[in-house]
């Protein structure tokens, strides 16, 4: 069996290759991302593992993909971490793709879902819109501590972000009624009381994996599964981490909504609470149970029902 990690620069990639022990690099172009692509075909290697680099590994991936090849994009950090581990502290391109492939190697990450073309595109625009609503954000606070002679100044581009953010919500809620897939998935999604288009959009986009796995499976990929914090006679408290934070993100205005106007999850969040449970311990808690309920309506493609939650973590444990 053979691991590769490749390690991905504007300009170049850098491959490695394990148990073999092969390295070489190649400039980065579509030339030799099909060159690549026959390597590998010809190998049929267990997995290939690349960084997430913030794009620039796309058309890679997309080769990859394409070719039905093993390949799986992972958190840098988490590479980083097991770098460490191994005593592996420098860093070059060289360096990284063969800590990619021992990553492979040692790990044997899950071979995932990866996104279509259109679905790419829907994730840009959820993207795009996060970040006008940070500036949003960043313009009116300062509008709040700055001097009168610039407040006019802030006030307009206030207004211009406003009306991007409006033309991005326009142009999602197009693509999502144009796509029979998408609209059906918003449709069973959005039927949930407490979950809004924004979630919505962020799980079509953020989370392919909803309605394949099981619910434990889907909690720890979000990052709202309790891990554990033992060491010997210590017992530390449940914690959640890791997985996709800016999902995790809207998942909890959506929880902390439905806490209020979802009838199965406020029974849940006020059973907690007077259960002794810390108020964000218990909405952590709703979060994970909304999931659930979310990915077992998208497995067997139905519509909210009022008692529909009491039967899901059932069907789908």
């Amino acid at each position: 069996m053979s691991f590769v990690g490749i390690d991905v620069s504007k300009l170049q990639l850098d491959i490695a290759v394990r148990p073999d022990n092969k390295k070489w690099s190649v400039v980065n172009s579509e030339a030799n991302i099909a060159k690549i692509v026959e390597t590998f075909n010809e190998l049929s290697p267990q997995v290939i593992v690349i960084e997430a680099t913030g794009g620039m590994e796309m058309p890679l991936v997309a080769a990859l993909s394409h070719a039905r090849l093993p390949v799986v994009v992972v958190n840098p950090r988490q590479v980083r971490d097991f770098a460490k581990a191994i005593g592996r502290l420098a860093k070059t391109d060289r360096i990284d793709s063969e800590i990619l492939a021992h990553f492979g190697e040692a790990v044997k990450p899950d071979v995932r879902l990866l996104k279509d073309k259109e679905t790419q595109m829907l994730t840009a625009l959820v993207t795009r819109r996060r970040q006008v609503i940070e500036m949003l954000t960043a313009e009116k606070n300062r509008l709040g501590i700055s001097p009168k002679v610039v407040h006019k100044d802030i006030q307009k581009h206030i207004d211009w972000l406003q009306a991007r953010l409006e033309d991005i919500d326009r142009h999602l809620d197009s693509a999502i009624r144009k796509s029979p897939v998408w609209r059906e998935k918003d449709d069973v999604l959005r039927s949930v009381p407490g979950v809004g288009p924004v979630l919505s959009l962020s799980m079509i986009t953020g989370l392919p994996e909803l309605g394949t796995l099981s619910r434990r499976q889907i909690a720890a990929l979000v990052g709202v599964a309790p891990l554990n914090r033992d060491s010997g006679l210590f017992r530390g408290k449940r914690i959640v981490w890791g997985g996709r934070a800016n999902l995790r993100a809207v998942l909890y205005m959506a929880a902390l909504s439905a806490s209020r106007v979802n009838p199965a999850i406020s029974t849940f969040y006020r059973r907690l609470i007077e259960a002794g449970k810390k108020p964000k311990v218990a909405l952590t808690a709703c979060m994970r149970k909304l999931l659930t309920i979310l990915n077992a309506m998208m497995k067997n493609r139905i519509l909210w029902q009022a008692d529909y939650s009491t039967c899901t973590t059932q069907k789908n444990a």
